[in-house]
């Protein structure tokens, strides 16, 4: 068991190196996509408590729970509205930590493997040639 453990640590070869690596980008793009998902939704509960703040407490208001419309009052929604965004934004900032963590990681796998992007390489080649090209067709 303690062999498996090793293998995840030090990839025994060149594929087994850049698989480790795309599934690190890969993570680093999940937790990329969930932050920005969230802050979305941040975005959405601040503009609810922003419409609904300056409104008459005793008025009511439909609030969709898990797919089902209640009506409420501004007084009970506006707590649990807030909850709602101050609980959002602690998960992003934990979501942030883990993204500095993963960036490091993938930095620190990067040098001790010295892996380099050959796409901006490969990029640079191709812009050259596509220059050249466009300029033989023009008369």
């Amino acid at each position: 068991m303690a062999s498996k453990a090793e293998d995840r640590k030090e990839p025994v070869n060149e594929q087994a190196v850049a698989n480790m690596y795309a599934a690190m980008r890969s993570d680093l793009n999940q937790i990329y996509t969930k932050i920005t998902e969230l802050e979305m939704e941040v975005s959405e509960h601040s503009l609810v408590l922003n419409a609904i703040q300056p409104l008459d407490q005793s008025r009511r208001c439909y609030r969709m729970i898990g797919g089902v419309l209640v009506e409420r009052t501004i007084k009970e929604v506006l707590p649990a509205v807030q909850r709602n965004k101050e609980g959002l934004e602690e998960v992003v900032a934990r979501l942030n930590e883990t993204l500095e963590k993963k960036k490091k990681e993938i930095t620190e796998f990067e040098t001790k493997y010295k892996i380099r992007m050959r796409k901006a390489d490969a990029e640079v080649n191709d812009e050259s040639g596509k220059k050249e090209g466009s300029a033989q067709g023009v008369l």
